[in-house]
């Protein structure tokens, strides 16, 4: 793979986990939302977490959905890298 998209490709992994780490801290701080920024945020990492939602079971009100996304695309960025 071009050293190139490899580059591109850790970036736009980088930025996902950002995203997802935002998403968390925000659904700590402010969990009824707020300014554009937040509308933002959830906007950007709900199609990531929505078809990991349909999969994992309930778990009584803890959403274990960014945790799984940021395994994977950590798991995405090591085989990236690797090439």
């Amino acid at each position: 793979m071009p050293l190139v998209i490899a580059n591109f490709l850790q970036l736009l992994f980088g930025a996902l986990l950002l995203l997802l780490f935002a998403r968390v801290v925000v659904s700590w701080v402010a969990p009824m939302g707020g300014g554009s920024l937040i509308a933002f945020i959830y906007q950007a990492t709900e199609p990531m977490l929505a078809p990991i939602r349909r999969i994992l079971p309930p778990t009584g009100g803890l959403d274990l959905s960014p945790m799984i996304a940021i395994l994977l695309i950590s798991l995405l960025m090591q085989v990236v890298a690797r090439l």
